[in-house]
């Protein structure tokens, strides 16, 4: 009888929140371990029909990196990266887009299906829906900061040496969010839909190219066109953390520039806190970085008092 009481507790919790949130739509990027990891993918499409079936609006965006890295060693092509970024040749964008747009969208749409909702499977390409632009190195640092630790010590040096703008690096056939039409999302979105969109990062420029996009880079994006309520982000650490290792429950932007500056704030923590933020000036209200390790991690972040990870404010 008593765990059927905790039962009872934890859904008279989540009740203002299921009450505040019915309508409202919620960007998830959706990454790390729990795209890997058999019982959390299971659990996390739950979590998803969960939001939906209680009057959400979920919207999933996923990444794919380590699925990507596999299949390029299996058809024999070694993965290359420079400050951080997949460089993207030809070969590569085949491989991409097959990975991202293909297999693993794919997938994720089905699992949301077999749990009751009605996964959609969509790339930015479809319906127009991302228009991208090629990424630059300048553009990149800006987004990492110059002592993200991203960059080779002799590039940096060089830039040390000379006062004058950073240089631009080819990254090959990687994009950046140049702009998002929601249509295709808000048609799905309609009242009497069940549709849950599952968006794989990749997307058309207006140079005919099709361009790999960094996932935070578009959640974030899709987050402020829609004017979501909040955007999650599911990663393999428990949020961010301070100078003395203990995760940070609460944050605003100011205390985020504190952090950065301090170098306590860094490496590849800093696209997803910028996608955040970013989101945050288009109008998002919370941006949340969680830990995907972690079972049932998005309803416990938003359903509960105490939530699992970092909540970011404007």
């Amino acid at each position: 009888m008593e765990s059927l009481i905790k039962k009872a507790d934890t859904l008279i919790e989540a009740l203002p929140y299921i009450k505040e949130f019915s309508g409202k739509t919620i960007v998830i990027k959706y990454g790390g371990r729990a795209m890997v990891d058999p019982t959390l993918k299971e659990g996390f499409a739950r979590d998803v029909v969960l939001m939906k079936f209680v009057g959400m609006h979920p919207i999933v965006v996923h990444g794919g990196g380590p699925q990507i890295d596999g299949m390029l060693k299996r058809v024999g092509l070694e993965p290359k990266f420079r400050h951080g970024i997949r460089v993207t040749d030809q070969a590569t964008m085949d491989v991409v887009e097959m990975v991202l747009g293909g297999t693993i969208n794919k997938e994720i749409a089905s699992l949301i299906s077999r749990h009751g909702g009605q996964g959609v499977g969509l790339s930015g390409k479809d319906g127009n829906l991302i228009s991208a632009r090629p990424l630059t190195k300048n553009e990149w640092v800006k987004r990492i900061g110059r002592g993200a630790g991203f960059f080779e010590g002799k590039e940096k040096e060089k830039q040390q040496r000379s006062k004058t703008q950073i240089s631009e690096s080819e990254y090959g056939m990687v994009g950046d969010v140049d702009r998002v039409d929601v249509q295709v999302l808000s048609r799905l979105q309609e009242r009497e839909s069940r549709s849950i969109p599952v968006i794989a990062p990749i997307a058309s420029g207006i140079d005919g190219k099709v361009y790999n996009i960094n996932a935070d880079s578009v959640a974030g994006a899709i987050a402020s066109a829609l004017t979501a309520e909040k955007l999650l982000m599911l990663t393999d650490v428990q949020g961010i953390h301070g100078a003395n290792g203990q995760r940070l429950a609460h944050l605003s932007r100011k205390d985020i520039g504190q952090l950065v500056k301090k170098d306590i704030l860094k490496d590849g923590m800093l696209p997803k806190v910028h996608a955040c933020l970013a989101a945050l000036e288009g109008g998002v209200r919370k941006a949340h970085i969680i830990d995907g390790r972690v079972s049932h991690a998005l309803l416990l972040e938003i359903f509960t008092d105490e939530g699992i990870g970092t909540e970011i404010v404007a």
